[in-house]
């Protein structure tokens, strides 16, 4: 009987029940929250559910999956956790860079090549990025820190993880479910946004169909764009490059099984990763502080400016051009694709049934990725170290 006894308060004392304490509990908790954010509501299920499964199994105590390699000299072998081996893809900004060459592959870049003029809606969508930069700083956020923090105005959630691991590690896990949540979020927090800056009549402009653009421009663009950005801003390179040549295999006509791996079988490999990886650095003494709330807060205010930046520029359009412009198409200089253009196009539709908005709002979508990586690019260059 004595030695039962034994064995039980043994096995009792070496569980994670024994460690568990009310942070961690919490921390449990909020991860079965986003699980059910994700699964039974539906809001970005593809990441959501592997960020919170992640948050999940780092939260459970003494499981060992984050412990760094150990190495044995004299029996020639080591251990290492799991998670910390999955980890080295967002630490070395590898899973963000894959992404974007999948979102490339799925991109047409049509639009924005037929309306150049996009590419200023998508610049003016950057505003939140900069305003939040700003902001953080006077709440006392480092300048790497709140350079980190302020690309989630860019609505696009690899460009906030790979500038959070060059800038601001520690951040990364608030950082990462604050870009996703709004981007899941979009179809309810911009259209208030967008009838409060825009009128009713601007609304209701039909715009004229887009020019068609060539093969070869299409071909031409993506290399073109990498030239001159990269050599502009170097910092864009991972995202950048690996944008257009997602793009390029799938404009160039000879690489299409290519192009149908990166936008398929590449890309939802890539993401179990990246989300598993973002919810491993979520544990109670990372996520459970001031600086959490006053992320996701300056988040959520970093994408309303930039949802305004982009509407603010699309009303002078529409006065400038004599009402050829829907401002609309503003909003949707996030670089959330397609989302933010199928928000405008949805929105644009309710106030005039005949229109069709939506490849015009794919101009500035596009040039918002662009954008935003740009902008990540700059603030890696200027913040760094």
């Amino acid at each position: 009987m004595e030695f039962f006894t034994r064995v039980i308060t043994a096995i009792a004392s070496g569980s994670g029940f024994a460690a568990l304490d009310w942070k961690t509990a919490l921390m449990l908790i909020i991860a079965c929250v986003l699980l059910y954010m994700g699964i039974g509501k539906g809001f970005e299920p593809l990441l959501l559910v592997p960020i919170a499964f992640g948050m999940l199994l780092a939260n459970l105590p003494i499981t060992g999956l984050f412990n760094e390699p150990v190495y044995d000299a004299a029996t020639h072998s080591g251990t290492v956790g799991f998670m910390w081996v999955l980890y080295q893809g967002v630490q070395y900004a590898i899973y963000p860079s894959i992404i974007f060459m999948g979102i490339g592959a799925m991109t047409d870049f049509g639009p924005l090549l037929a309306n150049p003029t996009s590419l200023l809606l998508g610049a003016a969508a950057q505003l939140g990025i900069f305003a939040a930069f700003l902001m953080a700083l006077v709440l006392g956020f480092k300048p790497a820190e709140a350079a980190a923090i302020g690309v989630i105005g860019g609505a696009d959630g690899p460009t906030a993880i790979l500038t959070a691991s060059k800038l601001a590690v520690e951040l990364l896990p608030a950082i990462a479910i604050a870009a996703y949540s709004y981007m899941a979020l979009i179809p309810m927090i911009q259209p208030p946004l967008m009838k409060l800056l825009t009128t009713k009549e601007a609304r209701q402009v039909k715009m004229s169909q887009l020019r068609k653009v060539s093969q070869t421009e299409k071909i031409i663009f993506p290399i073109a764009v990498t030239i001159f950005v990269v050599l502009l801003i170097p910092d864009t390179a991972p995202l950048i490059g690996m944008l257009m040549l997602g793009n390029l295999f799938r404009e160039c006509g000879v690489t299409e099984r290519l192009s149908d791996t990166a936008q398929n079988a590449l890309i939802n490999i890539v993401t179990i990763p990246l989300g598993l990886s973002v919810g491993f650095k979520a544990t109670a003494s990372s996520f459970l502080t001031f600086q959490t709330l006053s992320i996701i807060a300056l988040g959520l205010t970093a994408f309303l400016l930039s949802t305004a930046g982009g509407l603010i520029l699309g009303d002078v359009m529409y006065i400038l051009t004599k009402g050829k412009v829907n401002p609309l198409i503003g909003s949707a200089g996030v670089s959330a694709v397609p989302m933010a253009a199928r928000v405008a196009q949805n929105v644009g539709q309710k106030e005039n049934p005949s229109n069709f908005l939506l490849m015009h709002a794919m101009g500035p979508n596009v040039a918002g990725v662009i954008g935003s990586a740009c902008a990540a690019g700059f603030m890696i260059k200027v913040f760094g170290g």
